[in-house]
Protein backbone atom coordinates (compact mmCIF):
# COMPACT_ATOMS: atom_id res chain seq x y z
CA UNK A 1 0.00 0.00 0.00
CA UNK A 2 1.26 3.44 -0.85
CA UNK A 3 2.69 5.78 1.73
CA UNK A 4 1.95 9.46 2.15
CA UNK A 5 4.48 11.40 0.10
CA UNK A 6 4.57 14.25 2.59
CA UNK A 7 6.03 13.11 5.91
CA UNK A 8 4.29 14.93 8.75
CA UNK A 9 6.94 14.67 11.42
CA UNK A 10 5.49 17.24 13.79
CA UNK A 11 2.09 18.81 14.11
CA UNK A 12 2.53 22.17 15.75
CA UNK A 13 0.08 23.39 18.34
CA UNK A 14 1.91 26.10 20.21
CA UNK A 15 0.06 27.12 23.34
CA UNK A 16 -0.11 30.58 24.79
CA UNK A 17 1.01 31.10 28.38
CA UNK A 18 -1.84 32.06 30.67
CA UNK A 19 -1.09 33.82 33.94
CA UNK A 20 -3.77 34.29 36.57
CA UNK A 21 -1.38 35.53 39.26
CA UNK A 22 2.05 37.10 39.24
CA UNK A 23 3.78 34.10 40.81
CA UNK A 24 1.70 31.37 39.14
CA UNK A 25 3.21 30.03 35.89
CA UNK A 26 0.84 27.71 34.06
CA UNK A 27 3.09 27.07 31.07
CA UNK A 28 4.01 23.44 30.52
CA UNK A 29 7.72 22.59 30.92
CA UNK A 30 7.25 19.93 28.23
CA UNK A 31 5.77 22.26 25.62
CA UNK A 32 7.91 24.33 23.27
CA UNK A 33 7.19 28.03 23.19
CA UNK A 34 7.06 29.98 19.96
CA UNK A 35 10.48 31.53 20.64
CA UNK A 36 12.03 28.14 21.31
CA UNK A 37 10.61 26.39 18.27
CA UNK A 38 11.08 28.65 15.25
CA UNK A 39 14.87 28.50 15.00
CA UNK A 40 16.02 26.14 12.23
CA UNK A 41 15.25 25.08 8.68
CA UNK A 42 13.89 21.84 10.10
CA UNK A 43 11.48 23.80 12.29
CA UNK A 44 10.29 25.72 9.25
CA UNK A 45 9.72 22.51 7.29
CA UNK A 46 7.84 20.91 10.16
CA UNK A 47 5.80 24.07 10.49
CA UNK A 48 4.64 24.02 6.89
CA UNK A 49 4.01 20.26 7.10
CA UNK A 50 1.62 20.92 9.97
CA UNK A 51 -0.60 22.78 7.50
CA UNK A 52 -0.93 19.63 5.40
CA UNK A 53 -2.04 17.74 8.51
CA UNK A 54 -5.25 19.79 8.43
CA UNK A 55 -6.39 17.67 5.47
CA UNK A 56 -6.86 14.83 7.96
CA UNK A 57 -9.23 16.67 10.31
CA UNK A 58 -12.96 16.00 10.48
CA UNK A 59 -13.97 19.58 9.82
CA UNK A 60 -12.13 19.77 6.51
CA UNK A 61 -11.39 17.13 3.91
CA UNK A 62 -11.34 14.03 6.09
CA UNK A 63 -15.12 14.19 6.54
CA UNK A 64 -17.51 17.11 6.84
CA UNK A 65 -16.45 19.24 3.86
CA UNK A 66 -18.15 16.77 1.52
CA UNK A 67 -21.44 17.27 3.36
CA UNK A 68 -21.17 21.01 2.75
CA UNK A 69 -20.14 20.86 -0.91
CA UNK A 70 -21.54 17.61 -2.35
CA UNK A 71 -24.65 16.86 -0.30
CA UNK A 72 -25.90 20.44 -0.03
CA UNK A 73 -25.69 20.75 -3.80
CA UNK A 74 -28.27 19.21 -6.13
CA UNK A 75 -25.98 16.21 -6.74
CA UNK A 76 -26.44 14.66 -3.30
CA UNK A 77 -28.50 14.52 -0.17
CA UNK A 78 -28.73 12.80 3.19
CA UNK A 79 -31.51 10.73 4.69
CA UNK A 80 -29.43 9.90 7.74
CA UNK A 81 -31.39 8.80 10.82
CA UNK A 82 -29.36 11.49 12.55
CA UNK A 83 -31.94 14.12 11.72
CA UNK A 84 -29.90 17.19 12.59
CA UNK A 85 -27.04 15.98 10.39
CA UNK A 86 -29.38 15.44 7.46
CA UNK A 87 -31.07 18.78 8.07
CA UNK A 88 -27.80 20.58 7.47
CA UNK A 89 -27.77 19.23 3.90
CA UNK A 90 -31.36 20.38 3.23
CA UNK A 91 -31.22 23.97 4.46
CA UNK A 92 -32.89 23.38 7.81
CA UNK A 93 -30.41 25.33 9.92
CA UNK A 94 -31.86 25.52 13.43
CA UNK A 95 -28.90 25.23 15.78
CA UNK A 96 -26.15 27.43 14.33
CA UNK A 97 -23.74 25.81 16.79
CA UNK A 98 -24.29 22.30 15.42
CA UNK A 99 -20.81 20.85 15.61
CA UNK A 100 -20.81 18.44 12.67
CA UNK A 101 -22.69 20.78 10.34
CA UNK A 102 -20.99 24.08 11.02
CA UNK A 103 -18.73 24.69 14.00
CA UNK A 104 -16.22 21.93 13.31
CA UNK A 105 -15.58 23.11 9.77
CA UNK A 106 -15.35 26.76 10.88
CA UNK A 107 -12.92 25.81 13.65
CA UNK A 108 -10.69 23.66 11.47
CA UNK A 109 -10.69 26.27 8.70
CA UNK A 110 -9.30 28.87 11.09
CA UNK A 111 -7.01 26.33 12.69
CA UNK A 112 -5.47 25.76 9.26
CA UNK A 113 -5.22 29.51 8.70
CA UNK A 114 -3.52 29.86 12.10
CA UNK A 115 -0.88 27.34 11.05
CA UNK A 116 -0.32 29.22 7.80
CA UNK A 117 0.08 32.45 9.76
CA UNK A 118 2.60 30.82 12.09
CA UNK A 119 4.78 29.95 9.13
CA UNK A 120 4.38 33.35 7.50
CA UNK A 121 5.19 35.18 10.72
CA UNK A 122 8.17 33.13 11.87
CA UNK A 123 9.94 31.59 8.89
CA UNK A 124 11.20 34.89 7.38
CA UNK A 125 13.46 35.33 10.43
CA UNK A 126 15.07 31.87 10.11
CA UNK A 127 18.42 31.57 8.34
CA UNK A 128 18.48 29.12 5.42
CA UNK A 129 21.43 27.81 3.44
CA UNK A 130 19.35 28.13 0.29
CA UNK A 131 17.06 31.16 0.14
CA UNK A 132 14.90 29.45 -2.50
CA UNK A 133 13.95 26.78 0.05
CA UNK A 134 12.73 29.47 2.45
CA UNK A 135 10.73 31.15 -0.29
CA UNK A 136 9.11 27.84 -1.25
CA UNK A 137 8.00 27.23 2.34
CA UNK A 138 6.52 30.72 2.60
CA UNK A 139 4.81 30.25 -0.78
CA UNK A 140 3.17 27.02 0.36
CA UNK A 141 1.79 28.77 3.44
CA UNK A 142 0.38 31.57 1.29
CA UNK A 143 -1.18 29.04 -1.08
CA UNK A 144 -2.91 27.26 1.77
CA UNK A 145 -4.06 30.43 3.47
CA UNK A 146 -5.70 31.37 0.18
CA UNK A 147 -7.02 27.83 -0.20
CA UNK A 148 -8.82 27.83 3.14
CA UNK A 149 -10.16 31.34 2.67
CA UNK A 150 -11.51 30.27 -0.74
CA UNK A 151 -13.68 27.62 0.86
CA UNK A 152 -14.61 29.96 3.72
CA UNK A 153 -15.78 32.41 1.04
CA UNK A 154 -17.88 29.70 -0.63
CA UNK A 155 -19.47 28.61 2.63
CA UNK A 156 -19.85 31.68 4.89
CA UNK A 157 -18.79 34.59 2.63
CA UNK A 158 -18.29 37.55 5.04
CA UNK A 159 -15.62 36.21 7.40
CA UNK A 160 -12.72 37.70 9.38
CA UNK A 161 -9.41 37.94 7.54
CA UNK A 162 -6.67 37.03 10.01
CA UNK A 163 -3.11 37.50 8.77
CA UNK A 164 -1.09 37.09 11.97
CA UNK A 165 -0.86 34.23 14.51
CA UNK A 166 -3.91 34.73 16.68
CA UNK A 167 -4.31 34.83 20.42
CA UNK A 168 -7.26 33.21 22.21
CA UNK A 169 -8.41 36.64 23.40
CA UNK A 170 -8.35 38.20 19.91
CA UNK A 171 -11.59 39.58 18.52
CA UNK A 172 -10.94 39.92 14.79
CA UNK A 173 -12.89 42.31 12.62
CA UNK A 174 -15.35 40.92 10.10
CA UNK A 175 -14.59 41.43 6.43
CA UNK A 176 -16.78 41.55 3.37
CA UNK A 177 -16.78 38.83 0.75
CA UNK A 178 -15.13 41.24 -1.70
CA UNK A 179 -12.30 41.83 0.75
CA UNK A 180 -11.86 38.08 1.24
CA UNK A 181 -11.54 37.56 -2.53
CA UNK A 182 -8.93 40.33 -2.69
CA UNK A 183 -6.85 38.64 0.02
CA UNK A 184 -7.09 35.26 -1.72
CA UNK A 185 -5.92 36.79 -4.99
CA UNK A 186 -3.03 38.51 -3.20
CA UNK A 187 -1.80 35.35 -1.49
CA UNK A 188 -1.98 33.24 -4.64
CA UNK A 189 -0.25 35.85 -6.80
CA UNK A 190 2.52 36.18 -4.21
CA UNK A 191 2.85 32.40 -3.83
CA UNK A 192 3.11 31.69 -7.56
CA UNK A 193 6.66 32.97 -8.31
CA UNK A 194 8.26 30.94 -5.50
CA UNK A 195 6.52 27.63 -6.16
CA UNK A 196 8.23 25.20 -8.54
CA UNK A 197 6.77 24.18 -11.86
CA UNK A 198 7.09 20.58 -10.64
CA UNK A 199 8.18 19.12 -7.30
CA UNK A 200 10.60 16.22 -6.97
CA UNK A 201 9.45 12.70 -6.15
CA UNK A 202 9.91 13.17 -2.39
CA UNK A 203 7.56 16.17 -2.37
CA UNK A 204 4.67 14.88 -4.44
CA UNK A 205 1.45 16.40 -3.14
CA UNK A 206 2.75 19.90 -2.53
CA UNK A 207 1.14 22.72 -4.55
CA UNK A 208 3.13 23.86 -7.57
CA UNK A 209 2.72 26.77 -9.97
CA UNK A 210 -0.12 25.00 -11.77
CA UNK A 211 -2.06 24.51 -8.54
CA UNK A 212 -1.65 28.19 -7.68
CA UNK A 213 -2.91 29.30 -11.08
CA UNK A 214 -5.81 26.85 -10.90
CA UNK A 215 -6.92 28.20 -7.52
CA UNK A 216 -6.49 31.74 -8.83
CA UNK A 217 -8.67 30.93 -11.84
CA UNK A 218 -11.35 29.44 -9.57
CA UNK A 219 -11.22 32.58 -7.44
CA UNK A 220 -11.60 34.90 -10.42
CA UNK A 221 -14.42 32.79 -11.86
CA UNK A 222 -16.46 32.93 -8.65
CA UNK A 223 -16.30 36.72 -9.03
CA UNK A 224 -17.07 36.49 -12.75
CA UNK A 225 -13.76 38.14 -13.59
CA UNK A 226 -13.54 36.35 -16.92
CA UNK A 227 -10.50 38.14 -18.39
CA UNK A 228 -8.39 37.53 -15.29
CA UNK A 229 -9.58 33.92 -15.14
CA UNK A 230 -8.63 33.41 -18.78
CA UNK A 231 -5.09 34.67 -18.08
CA UNK A 232 -4.70 32.28 -15.13
CA UNK A 233 -6.05 29.32 -17.13
CA UNK A 234 -3.83 30.14 -20.11
CA UNK A 235 -0.87 29.13 -17.98
CA UNK A 236 -2.25 25.61 -17.53
CA UNK A 237 -3.74 25.06 -20.98
CA UNK A 238 -1.54 26.88 -23.48
CA UNK A 239 1.32 28.42 -21.52
CA UNK A 240 4.40 27.44 -19.55
CA UNK A 241 2.40 25.24 -17.19
CA UNK A 242 0.71 23.18 -19.91
CA UNK A 243 2.16 19.90 -18.63
CA UNK A 244 -1.14 18.13 -17.95
CA UNK A 245 -3.10 15.58 -19.94
CA UNK A 246 -6.18 13.42 -19.47
CA UNK A 247 -5.41 9.85 -18.45
CA UNK A 248 -6.79 7.15 -20.71
CA UNK A 249 -8.76 5.40 -17.98
CA UNK A 250 -11.26 7.76 -16.35
CA UNK A 251 -11.50 5.55 -13.25
CA UNK A 252 -7.79 6.03 -12.55
CA UNK A 253 -8.76 9.37 -11.03
CA UNK A 254 -10.70 7.71 -8.21
CA UNK A 255 -8.65 4.77 -6.93
CA UNK A 256 -5.27 4.36 -5.23
CA UNK A 257 -3.78 2.62 -8.25
CA UNK A 258 -2.68 5.55 -10.45
CA UNK A 259 -2.43 8.51 -8.13
CA UNK A 260 -0.68 11.81 -8.84
CA UNK A 261 -1.03 11.13 -12.53
CA UNK A 262 -0.83 13.49 -15.50
CA UNK A 263 -4.39 14.71 -14.93
CA UNK A 264 -3.82 15.78 -11.34
CA UNK A 265 -3.40 19.51 -10.80
CA UNK A 266 -3.72 19.20 -7.04
CA UNK A 267 -4.70 16.23 -4.92
CA UNK A 268 -4.82 15.48 -1.23
CA UNK A 269 -2.50 12.65 -0.19
CA UNK A 270 -4.19 9.99 1.95
CA UNK A 271 -2.88 6.79 3.53
CA UNK A 272 -4.05 3.95 5.76
CA UNK A 273 -0.81 3.27 7.63
CA UNK A 274 -2.09 4.81 10.87
CA UNK A 275 -5.39 3.87 12.52
CA UNK A 276 -5.73 6.61 15.10
CA UNK A 277 -8.26 9.41 15.40
CA UNK A 278 -8.28 12.86 13.86
CA UNK A 279 -6.60 14.71 16.73
CA UNK A 280 -3.00 15.72 17.28
CA UNK A 281 -1.61 12.46 18.68
CA UNK A 282 1.34 10.73 17.03
CA UNK A 283 -0.90 7.91 15.79
CA UNK A 284 -3.46 10.28 14.20
CA UNK A 285 -4.87 8.92 10.97
CA UNK A 286 -3.88 10.35 7.60
CA UNK A 287 -6.98 8.97 5.91
CA UNK A 288 -10.27 10.15 4.46
CA UNK A 289 -13.58 9.07 6.00
CA UNK A 290 -15.63 9.93 2.92
CA UNK A 291 -16.18 6.34 1.69
CA UNK A 292 -17.35 5.26 5.17
CA UNK A 293 -19.98 8.01 5.28
CA UNK A 294 -21.04 7.81 1.61
CA UNK A 295 -21.13 4.02 1.19
CA UNK A 296 -24.37 2.16 0.33
CA UNK A 297 -26.52 0.72 3.10
CA UNK A 298 -24.81 -2.15 4.88
CA UNK A 299 -21.32 -1.11 3.81
CA UNK A 300 -20.72 2.11 5.73
CA UNK A 301 -22.74 4.76 7.58
CA UNK A 302 -24.64 5.71 4.40
CA UNK A 303 -25.18 9.31 5.48
CA UNK A 304 -24.55 10.69 2.00
CA UNK A 305 -26.37 9.66 -1.17
CA UNK A 306 -26.43 10.70 -4.82
CA UNK A 307 -29.53 12.05 -6.53
CA UNK A 308 -30.91 9.66 -9.13
CA UNK A 309 -31.28 12.37 -11.78
CA UNK A 310 -27.54 11.95 -12.27
CA UNK A 311 -28.07 8.41 -13.58
CA UNK A 312 -30.64 9.69 -16.05
CA UNK A 313 -28.27 12.47 -17.16
CA UNK A 314 -25.61 9.92 -18.12
CA UNK A 315 -28.14 7.90 -20.11
CA UNK A 316 -29.59 10.80 -22.09
CA UNK A 317 -26.87 10.58 -24.74
CA UNK A 318 -25.28 7.49 -26.28
CA UNK A 319 -21.57 7.24 -27.01
CA UNK A 320 -20.07 6.75 -30.46
CA UNK A 321 -20.83 3.04 -30.33
CA UNK A 322 -24.41 3.47 -29.18
CA UNK A 323 -23.53 2.53 -25.60
CA UNK A 324 -23.90 4.22 -22.22
CA UNK A 325 -21.51 6.98 -21.24
CA UNK A 326 -18.75 4.97 -19.54
CA UNK A 327 -18.23 7.63 -16.88
CA UNK A 328 -21.46 6.50 -15.24
CA UNK A 329 -19.74 3.24 -14.32
CA UNK A 330 -17.06 5.00 -12.27
CA UNK A 331 -19.33 7.70 -10.86
CA UNK A 332 -22.36 6.00 -9.29
CA UNK A 333 -23.75 2.84 -7.77
CA UNK A 334 -27.34 2.34 -8.99
CA UNK A 335 -29.86 -0.51 -9.57
CA UNK A 336 -28.84 -1.39 -13.14
CA UNK A 337 -25.09 -1.17 -12.68
CA UNK A 338 -24.67 -4.91 -13.08
CA UNK A 339 -26.98 -5.06 -16.08
CA UNK A 340 -25.34 -2.08 -17.76
CA UNK A 341 -21.68 -2.80 -17.05
CA UNK A 342 -21.47 -6.20 -15.31
CA UNK A 343 -20.23 -4.69 -12.03
CA UNK A 344 -21.22 -6.10 -8.67
CA UNK A 345 -21.26 -3.62 -5.81
CA UNK A 346 -18.61 -4.58 -3.24
CA UNK A 347 -18.84 -8.04 -4.82
CA UNK A 348 -22.33 -8.58 -3.39
CA UNK A 349 -25.75 -9.30 -4.79
CA UNK A 350 -27.72 -6.15 -4.07
CA UNK A 351 -31.32 -5.35 -3.36
CA UNK A 352 -31.75 -1.83 -4.68
CA UNK A 353 -34.61 0.61 -4.51
CA UNK A 354 -35.84 1.79 -7.90
CA UNK A 355 -34.31 5.24 -7.53
CA UNK A 356 -31.38 4.39 -5.27
CA UNK A 357 -27.94 5.72 -6.15
CA UNK A 358 -24.70 6.33 -4.32
CA UNK A 359 -21.41 8.04 -5.12
CA UNK A 360 -18.82 5.56 -6.37
CA UNK A 361 -15.80 7.82 -6.84
CA UNK A 362 -13.30 7.05 -4.09
CA UNK A 363 -15.08 3.85 -3.05
CA UNK A 364 -12.87 0.79 -2.62
CA UNK A 365 -15.21 -1.83 -4.04
CA UNK A 366 -12.55 -2.61 -6.66
CA UNK A 367 -10.62 -4.66 -4.11
CA UNK A 368 -12.62 -5.01 -0.86
CA UNK A 369 -16.21 -5.59 0.25
CA UNK A 370 -16.53 -3.00 3.01
CA UNK A 371 -15.44 0.48 4.03
CA UNK A 372 -13.95 1.99 7.18
CA UNK A 373 -12.59 5.28 8.46
CA UNK A 374 -9.15 4.75 6.94
CA UNK A 375 -9.40 5.12 3.17
CA UNK A 376 -6.04 5.65 1.49
CA UNK A 377 -7.49 6.85 -1.83
CA UNK A 378 -6.18 10.30 -2.67
CA UNK A 379 -8.76 13.00 -3.32
CA UNK A 380 -8.18 14.70 -6.67
CA UNK A 381 -9.21 18.18 -5.66
CA UNK A 382 -8.40 19.77 -9.03
CA UNK A 383 -8.26 17.69 -12.20
CA UNK A 384 -7.19 18.84 -15.65
CA UNK A 385 -10.62 17.88 -16.97
CA UNK A 386 -12.07 20.52 -14.64
CA UNK A 387 -9.53 23.04 -15.96
CA UNK A 388 -10.50 22.33 -19.58
CA UNK A 389 -14.21 22.77 -18.86
CA UNK A 390 -13.49 25.97 -16.95
CA UNK A 391 -11.46 27.23 -19.89
CA UNK A 392 -14.43 26.55 -22.16
CA UNK A 393 -16.73 28.39 -19.75
CA UNK A 394 -14.47 31.44 -19.63
CA UNK A 395 -14.08 31.57 -23.41
CA UNK A 396 -17.85 31.37 -23.78
CA UNK A 397 -18.34 34.19 -21.29
CA UNK A 398 -15.86 36.28 -23.31
CA UNK A 399 -17.97 35.78 -26.43
CA UNK A 400 -15.56 33.23 -27.92
CA UNK A 401 -18.03 30.35 -27.99
CA UNK A 402 -16.68 28.86 -31.21
CA UNK A 403 -13.24 28.55 -29.58
CA UNK A 404 -14.68 26.92 -26.47
CA UNK A 405 -15.96 23.77 -28.17
CA UNK A 406 -12.55 22.15 -28.56
CA UNK A 407 -11.92 22.03 -24.81
CA UNK A 408 -15.27 20.41 -24.07
CA UNK A 409 -14.58 17.93 -26.87
CA UNK A 410 -11.26 16.93 -25.29
CA UNK A 411 -13.16 15.80 -22.21
CA UNK A 412 -15.95 14.16 -24.21
CA UNK A 413 -13.48 12.28 -26.42
CA UNK A 414 -12.08 10.29 -23.51
CA UNK A 415 -15.61 9.10 -22.74
CA UNK A 416 -16.02 8.13 -26.43
CA UNK A 417 -18.69 10.78 -26.96
CA UNK A 418 -19.13 12.52 -30.32
CA UNK A 419 -18.05 16.16 -30.63
CA UNK A 420 -20.40 18.62 -28.98
CA UNK A 421 -21.24 20.45 -32.22
CA UNK A 422 -22.39 17.19 -33.81
CA UNK A 423 -24.38 16.01 -30.80
CA UNK A 424 -26.05 19.39 -30.21
CA UNK A 425 -25.90 21.45 -33.43
CA UNK A 426 -28.71 23.69 -32.17
CA UNK A 427 -26.27 25.34 -29.74
CA UNK A 428 -24.25 26.99 -32.47
CA UNK A 429 -22.59 30.11 -31.13
CA UNK A 430 -25.39 30.93 -28.73
CA UNK A 431 -23.67 31.83 -25.46
CA UNK A 432 -26.61 30.98 -23.22
CA UNK A 433 -27.29 27.63 -24.88
CA UNK A 434 -23.62 26.73 -24.68
CA UNK A 435 -23.54 27.49 -20.94
CA UNK A 436 -26.65 25.41 -20.30
CA UNK A 437 -25.03 22.45 -22.05
CA UNK A 438 -21.73 23.06 -20.25
CA UNK A 439 -23.55 22.78 -16.94
CA UNK A 440 -24.49 19.22 -17.92
CA UNK A 441 -21.00 18.45 -19.23
CA UNK A 442 -19.55 19.45 -15.85
CA UNK A 443 -21.97 17.12 -14.06
CA UNK A 444 -21.12 14.18 -16.31
CA UNK A 445 -17.39 14.66 -15.80
CA UNK A 446 -17.19 15.98 -12.23
CA UNK A 447 -20.21 14.68 -10.29
CA UNK A 448 -19.35 14.01 -6.65
CA UNK A 449 -16.05 15.92 -6.78
CA UNK A 450 -17.02 18.87 -4.55
CA UNK A 451 -17.29 21.49 -7.31
CA UNK A 452 -21.05 21.67 -7.82
CA UNK A 453 -21.90 24.08 -4.97
CA UNK A 454 -19.38 26.59 -6.29
CA UNK A 455 -20.75 26.07 -9.80
CA UNK A 456 -24.33 26.80 -8.75
CA UNK A 457 -23.24 29.99 -6.99
CA UNK A 458 -21.08 31.15 -9.91
CA UNK A 459 -23.84 30.57 -12.46
CA UNK A 460 -26.32 32.58 -10.41
CA UNK A 461 -28.61 29.56 -10.14
CA UNK A 462 -29.21 30.31 -6.46
CA UNK A 463 -30.01 33.98 -7.01
CA UNK A 464 -33.72 33.93 -7.92
CA UNK A 465 -36.75 31.81 -7.20
CA UNK A 466 -37.34 30.70 -10.77
CA UNK A 467 -33.90 29.13 -10.99
CA UNK A 468 -34.15 27.56 -7.54
CA UNK A 469 -37.53 26.07 -8.45
CA UNK A 470 -35.88 24.46 -11.48
CA UNK A 471 -33.22 22.91 -9.25
CA UNK A 472 -35.94 21.69 -6.86
CA UNK A 473 -37.45 19.64 -9.68
CA UNK A 474 -34.40 17.36 -9.50
CA UNK A 475 -33.56 17.90 -5.82
CA UNK A 476 -36.59 18.35 -3.51
CA UNK A 477 -34.34 19.67 -0.73
CA UNK A 478 -34.28 22.95 -2.65
CA UNK A 479 -37.95 23.42 -1.79
CA UNK A 480 -36.52 24.50 1.58
CA UNK A 481 -34.08 26.94 -0.02
CA UNK A 482 -34.78 30.62 0.73
CA UNK A 483 -33.31 32.96 -1.86
CA UNK A 484 -31.08 35.56 -0.25
CA UNK A 485 -30.46 33.37 2.79
CA UNK A 486 -29.33 29.84 2.10
CA UNK A 487 -26.61 30.71 -0.41
CA UNK A 488 -24.35 30.84 2.65
CA UNK A 489 -24.14 29.20 6.05
CA UNK A 490 -24.84 30.99 9.31
CA UNK A 491 -21.73 31.89 11.25
CA UNK A 492 -21.42 29.72 14.38
CA UNK A 493 -23.40 31.59 17.00
CA UNK A 494 -20.85 30.91 19.72
CA UNK A 495 -18.29 32.93 17.77
CA UNK A 496 -20.75 35.76 17.21
CA UNK A 497 -21.56 35.92 20.92
CA UNK A 498 -17.89 35.87 21.96
CA UNK A 499 -16.71 38.46 19.44
CA UNK A 500 -18.40 41.89 19.39
CA UNK A 501 -16.70 42.59 16.05
CA UNK A 502 -18.42 39.63 14.38
CA UNK A 503 -22.03 39.97 13.22
CA UNK A 504 -24.32 37.16 12.26
CA UNK A 505 -25.48 37.33 8.65
CA UNK A 506 -28.59 39.54 8.74
CA UNK A 507 -30.79 36.96 7.01
CA UNK A 508 -30.22 34.62 9.98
Amino acid sequence: MKKISIVLTVVISLFWTVSCHDDLDLSSPNALTTDQFWATESDAQQGVNSIYAMFYKEGTWARWMYFRLDLTSDEGYSDSPWIELADWTRFNYINYNFWEGNVNTWRDTYKAIFRCNQVLSNVPDIDFQNEADKKAIIAQAKFFRAFYYYYAALLWEDVPIILEPSDPLDKPQQNTLSEVWVQIEKDLNEAFPDLPLTWGANDVGRPDKGAAKAMLAKTYMQQRKWDEAKTALDFLVTGEGAKYSLVDNYKDNFTDINENNSESVFEIQYGDQRKGGTGESTDAAVSTNRPQFFAPNGIGWSDGRARFWLVDAFKNEKDKNGGIDSRLRATLFYPDLYKDFGDKVYNRDWQWGDKESWFRKGARDYYRDNEDYFSQVNYRLIRYADILLRYAEVLNEQGKTSEAYQYVDMVRERANMVPLSIAYPEIGNDKDKFLERLKIERVLELAGESVRWGDLKRWGDLDNQTKVDKIAERDPDFNNFIVGKHHRLPIPQVDVENNPNLNQHPEY
